[in-house]
């Protein structure tokens, strides 16, 4: 099936996987839109699942945006969307941190929705001595944070990574991600991050706790193999592989190559998963 894809899906494979899965953890750039342009089906799917009581939620790598800003652009879109349907990886840094030390003191490099997750989860901001050095994307990243970075990380400080995208796309071409500035960080520490986002299965197994599902109840929706798809095998769910983004027919079994993964089902097009998800429910 996988070697000699043409991304038609066997019935008797949904009706098995329709039965299998309750809820849906769904990517957006690449699954939804790309930039600010909605990808075909995207608003007929998430509001199909929303009139069908189905559960979902919008999880993404993005730590820049707070759960709002996200659900806003979703709703500029047209894509219904509340803050409460959304993940971020800034969220999910920020609450795995506080589980494992309530109320620590830590120091972020990151922008407005890693800042706004930290206060949201109790920690404590020190720029003296803390105990966790959190990072995110930073478009202001300079050589003086760098060396702030070094030095609390060398001097005893835990690194959580909210995601390790090397690149992001903007509107006029690639730009350096959260990944690109931890690896000067990690060059300058020696110390390997803790990753939340994905293809961690940490981000996800945040998202899969808010349903309060177990882990096989749930399926990942993306686009992308190296992340999504990784990420949801990581974590033990279901992964629905969409061919709307990153992933291609064309490049699909490069991908599964590089990655080392299968996803348990390759849709062309979001009319697809709307068929696979919602069809018998």
């Amino acid at each position: 099936m996988y070697n000699e894809i043409k991304t038609q899906i066997p019935q008797e494979v949904k009706s098995d996987l329709k039965s299998s899965w309750e809820a849906y953890l769904i990517d957006l750039d690449g699954t939804l839109y790309h930039g600010n342009r909605i990808i075909p089906g995207a608003e007929l799917l998430i509001n199909t699942m929303k009139d069908r009581g189905i559960p979902y939620l919008f999880v993404t790598n993005n730590s820049s945006r707070t759960q709002e800003d996200v659900a806003k652009h979703l709703e500029d879109m047209g894509i219904p969307a509340h803050e409460r349907d959304v993940c971020t990886s800034a969220v999910a840094a920020a609450e795995y941190v506080a589980e494992l030390m309530p109320g620590c003191k830590v120091a972020p490099i990151g922008e407005h929705g890693l800042l706004e997750a930290l206060k949201a989860a109790g920690l404590k901001l020190d720029l003296d001595n803390p105990d966790f050095v959190i990072q995110g994307i930073d478009r202001t990243f300079t050589y003086e944070k760098l060396t702030q970075a070094t030095r609390w990380i060398t001097g005893g400080a835990r690194y959580v990574l909210t995601n390790p995208d090397l690149l992001l796309p903007s509107h006029d071409g690639l730009m350096p991600g959260a990944g690109t500035i931890s690896a000067a960080i990690v060059a300058a520490t020696g110390v390997k991050p803790i990753v939340i986002g994905k293809p961690s299965g940490i981000l996800m197994k945040h998202a899969i706790d808010r349903l309060g599902l177990r882990h096989d109840q749930a399926a990942v929706i993306g686009d992308n193999m190296l992340t999504d798809i990784t990420a949801g095998i990581h974590a033990g769910c279901g992964t629905i592989l969409t061919l709307t983004g990153v992933t291609t027919e064309d490049n699909l079994n490069y991908f599964m190559t590089s990655s080392g993964v299968k996803p348990d089902v390759i849709c062309k097009d979001l009319t697809e998963i709307l068929d696979l998800v919602c069809g018998s429910k």
